[in-house]
């Protein structure tokens, strides 16, 4: 997927009982050099491409220069923006609304419309694109069965659509473990001074909400801003499209060099952004861990709930899974050639195992230095991790394969790089569970193991490391169902050869075989159920507020 899953920091702000005199000690302590060495050896070789880029853009000619402020950049930047901010409030309404809805009332089955309103955050952007042209205009699955002819969806309305669909579940998600935290006391207070319920979600409730809102609404916009597959399908002229069609299309890459780090500060402006709107706040009580108030919904509420439910769950799951399958019927029937491509799924699960795994072994010894040995440098480790999360994967597959052609030519276009830059990508993911599993794990048994006589990293081996072990596998999930639904890093920096099911999709549906994309389509989601059913049963492990 050409998109990013929830990442979500633990930050304890009032309740928590001082700091023992043993973990002051252990963190001042001198991390060792090893430690800092496993920590960079996944980051390093993504962060110096990166920065070569920018060395790149800094020398590019003239005429690179003119692009970068011609009329057709600025336009691709006003486009951007407005995409990335319909979409961004669109999902800001849709998750805010159902995390309330589902959270806060007493809607029935409730357990089963939270599982259908998260299910679309498996499906990638591009499978959404696809089911959505290929199902509507007058040629499309649903004319075809209705008789009705859905207006065709392509350029700024089908992005819209699909990116909202797909970008709504990181505002939904983050937002509902946030809700169930509020105080009731303080929403039970300003009711007792006359307050509306409106008044008391707006002025009460909504305040609170506002960190988690605004991390989810970051998640939306950096997914829409990165996006490939969606707006390449729409034929919407993003940056990313642009940003491809210069780099793939042309003998001087340095304008698509150009145009990425305008990507970039794109990127940081909604980073800071958020950073700004959040500010320096903190929202907490030291109230007792009461379940939140309950709000029974009248007649004309719950018809309405009910309605704006099943409506975002039919166009975010059954319609897309619904054309796809219709797609491989009419293959079948037609004769069509929609064999499985068994080298793509080993493509697939290859890269995601490999990714996961380098993910996992690196977000050990970052946890260790960001939770053990807290100080200025290990927040700025974490700040990189989560920097290199943020910026739009093109960019860092173009810095790389730049790079690489120009020092590490024997590496270029191999599956080791492939891997790394995956794991780079998604590193915040795995360090985020594992951080928020360490954070519960009391230091004194740490303490304890050494002063049993064994060493430093004896203690991690045989303490550590298993009392994180299921936070640790948590996060590898996240980052094995995040890789293979990569698009833009996989169509730059495959081996010859190579191939996977999210590259196959966006071949098939680009060459409009729809048919053979919806098989790979549906393989693809078939792939992601059991470690995303792993991340559901395991989600304490993952989100923690």
């Amino acid at each position: 997927m050409n998109g990013r899953d929830p990442v979500i920091e633990v930050h304890v702000v009032a309740g928590t009982p001082a700091a023992s005199p043993g973990r002051v000690k252990e963190s001042r302590r001198r991390p060792p050099w090893w430690l800092w060495a496993a920590a960079l050896a996944v980051l390093v070789p993504v962060a110096l491409p990166v920065l070569f880029l920018f060395g790149r853009a800094a020398g590019a000619t003239d005429a690179a220069w003119a692009t970068l402020f011609s009329f057709r950049t600025l336009r691709l930047a006003g486009r951007s923006f407005l995409l990335t901010g319909v979409v961004t409030f669109s999902a800001i309404v849709i998750g805010v609304g159902g995390a309330w809805v589902l959270a806060r009332t007493d809607i029935a089955f409730k357990r089963i419309w939270g599982v259908a309103f998260a299910l679309p955050l498996v499906i990638p952007s591009y499978v959404v694109a696809l089911a959505f042209i290929s199902g509507t205009g007058p040629r499309g699955v649903f004319a075809d069965i209705t008789g009705l002819e859905i207006p065709h969806l392509i350029g700024l309305p089908g992005a819209w659509l699909a990116l909202t669909i797909t970008t709504y579940p990181y505002v939904y998600l983050i937002t509902a473990a946030a809700i169930r935290k509020v105080d009731p006391s303080l929403e039970e207070a300003a009711r007792g001074l006359g307050a509306s319920p409106g008044r008391v979600f707006w002025t009460v409730v909504l305040p609170q909400l506002r960190p988690a809102i605004g991390a989810g609404a970051l998640l939306a916009a950096l997914y829409t801003l990165s996006d490939f597959g969606a707006v390449s399908l729409m034929r919407f002229d993003a940056f990313t499209r642009v940003i491809y069609a210069q780099y793939s299309g042309r003998l001087d890459r340095t304008p698509a060099i150009v145009l990425s780090i305008v990507l970039i500060m794109i990127a940081g402006v909604f980073i800071w952004g958020e950073q700004r709107t959040r500010g320096k706040g903190t929202y907490f009580s030291r109230s007792t861990s009461r379940p939140p108030s309950i709000y029974r919904l009248t007649p004309p509420q719950r018809t309405t709930a009910i309605l704006s439910l099943t409506t975002v769950t039919a166009i975010g799951i059954f319609v897309p899974v619904s054309v796809l399958s219709i797609w491989v019927v009419r293959g079948l029937a037609a004769g069509t050639n929609i064999a499985v491509s068994w080298r793509a799924v080993m493509g697939s699960l290859t890269a995601g195992t490999f990714a996961a795994g380098l993910a996992m072994a690196a977000a050990i010894p970052i946890t260790v230095l960001t939770v053990r040995f807290a100080s200025r440098s290990t927040h700025w480790l974490e700040r990189v991790v989560f920097t290199i999360f943020s910026l739009p994967h093109i960019t860092i597959a173009i810095a790389v394969v730049a790079f690489t052609i120009r020092y590490a030519r024997p590496v270029y276009q191999s599956i080791l790089v492939l891997a790394l830059v995956y794991a780079a990508m998604f590193l915040a993911q795995a360090t985020s569970s594992a951080k928020a599993s360490l954070l519960q794990v009391n230091p004194a048994l740490e303490d304890a193991s050494r002063s049993l006589g064994h060493g430093p990293i004896m203690t991690y081996v045989k303490v550590t490391l298993p009392l994180i072990s299921r936070g640790l596998l948590a996060g590898g999930a996240l980052v094995f169902v995040t890789t293979i639904k990569e698009l833009p890093a996989t169509l730059l920096l495959s081996p010859p050869g190579f191939t996977t099911l999210a590259v196959r999709i966006w071949s098939a549906a680009d060459e409009l075989l729809y048919a053979r994309a919806a098989t790979s389509s549906l393989l693809l989601i078939a792939v992601s159920v059991v470690p995303v059913y792993y991340l559901s049963i395991r989600s304490k492990d993952v989100v923690e507020v």
